[in-house]
């Protein structure tokens, strides 16, 4: 029996997944997380063979950007687990981060039901399963450019916000976020700060 918790903010899909897995044979959802914080603690728990993780989950009060970002301490808190990343955003940067992070597999939500049935079951058995044509695209565009205070305060200038804003969020000075925004913007090709993001975010690098 592969026990299996299901990771997703999002009520609907997380219950509607976990219901459609619990009718396959061999499959049993021990667990279930709207949040990464969540996650760990559900992991902790139930210390189960596969966990099923959405991409854009809410921190629940850790300091992460993301349900990426918190693989590391999922699977310290559950070192037998493995984790396959599912989720609608199926950008190669993700994919090249969720790997580089510890996930064992990375499909997106349009994943036909059965060949996630068979992907949990190869994961599980320990195998590495990523989708093919992102593992192609990821190939192609290489790494992040972007070094990790660049992509952090690329990341906290969503919405517009200003220099000063940002400064405040990452715990900077206003001239150290100058510096990393327009490098960030040189290293990305881009022509201003919004098209940095855009094409970070669209890459998965932020």
């Amino acid at each position: 029996m592969t026990r299996i918790v299901v990771a997703d903010d999002q009520t609907l899909i997380r219950t509607a997944l976990a219901a459609m897995l619990q009718l396959e044979d061999g499959l049993d959802i021990v667990g279930e997380a709207g949040s990464c914080a969540e996650a760990i603690d559900v992991a902790r728990a139930t210390q189960p063979d596969v966990v099923l993780l959405d991409v854009q989950m809410p921190a629940g009060g850790l300091a992460v950007e993301d349900g990426i970002a918190v693989i590391p301490a999922l699977r310290a808190a559950a070192p037998a687990t493995r984790v396959i990343v599912v989720t609608t955003f199926g950008r190669p940067g993700y994919l090249r981060r969720a790997l580089e992070s510890g996930a064992a597999g990375f499909l997106v939500k349009d994943t036909p039901a059965d060949r996630l049935v068979d992907s949990i079951r190869q994961v599980a058995a320990g195998m590495r399963v990523v989708d093919p044509d992102l593992a192609a695209a990821s190939l192609s565009i290489g790494p992040s450019p972007l070094g990790e205070r660049e992509a952090l305060v690329l990341a906290a200038s969503t919405g517009g916000a200003s220099t000063a804003e940002i400064a405040r969020v990452v715990h900077l000075s206003d001239g150290t976020v100058r510096n990393y925004l327009s490098s960030a913007i040189g290293k990305v090709g881009a022509r201003n700060r919004a098209e940095a993001l855009r094409i970070a975010t669209d890459n998965g690098w932020v």
